[in-house]
Formats: C-alpha cells, structure tokens, sequence
C-alpha cells in the first residue's frame, strides 16, 4: 500500500524558508516520478517542483525557481522540498505526489512532459499547510 506523509508545514515570515518533507512508503523510488503540489484557499491545485528517476532529474514551476529545490533521499525514501525566500503568495496547502514512471521510453515520452499534470499523480499526501505573514 502506498503511503505519503507530509511535514514541516508551519508559520514563516515573508523572506524566510521552510523544508518540507515528504515520507514515501509502498513503491520503488527509481521507477516513480515524485512531485509536491499546493493549493490556496479557492484556488485549483498547482504544481510545485517534481523528482523523477531517483533524483536524476527535477522540475519547477517558472514561479519557484531558484527560490525552492527539490531533493530526494532514496535510501530513507524521503523527498524534500526546501523553500526560500518565501512571500505571502507561497501561502497554501502543499501535498506531495507520486506517480509510476516504470521505464526510461515512458519517462522520455510522457513523464517528462506532462511532470506538472495534476492528473498524472496517482497517490496523494494529506497535505501540509504553509503560512507565509508580509
């Protein structure tokens, strides 16, 4: 059974960082893209930053980069997003993802173009909620 849990999540002045960890249990991280998500009040969910082929390669959004950086840790299977620089607008629910990538052809010809789909993730986290005060 596949199982993700978020942490880290807390109240954080614009300008300052949080790290946010994400505990995946019941698959192989070599063959699953990993990605976090955030959602505001009344907003769709979004993409974040993801991880795929056991840290080989990462993606943000245009919005996160430079400022977050994805990390994975395979031998405790953790993934990590560290946060800078944060701002008011980061404020959110972020979730963490995970979906089956299997082979380097499906990672070529799909994972690595549709990585930021919400509808690619198969399972989910609770989520873990982000407040960042101007």
């Amino acid at each position: 059974q596949v199982q993700l849990v978020e942490s880290g999540g807390g109240s954080v002045q614009a300008g300052g960082s949080l790290r946010l960890s994400c505990s995946v249990s019941g698959l192989t991280f070599s063959r699953h893209g990993l990605g976090w998500f955030r959602q505001a009040p009344g907003k769709e969910r979004e993409f974040v930053a993801a991880i795929a082929w056991s840290g080989d390669n990462t993606y943000y959004a245009d919005s996160e980069k430079g400022r977050f950086t994805i990390t994975s840790d395979n031998a405790k299977n953790m993934v990590y997003l560290q946060m800078n620089s944060l701002k008011p607008e980061d404020t959110a629910v972020y979730y963490c993802a995970a979906t089956t990538i299997g082979s380097p052809t499906v990672y070529k010809t799909y994972y690595s173009r549709n990585y930021y789909r919400v509808t690619l993730y198969d399972y989910w986290g609770q989520g873990t909620q982000v407040t960042v005060s101007s």
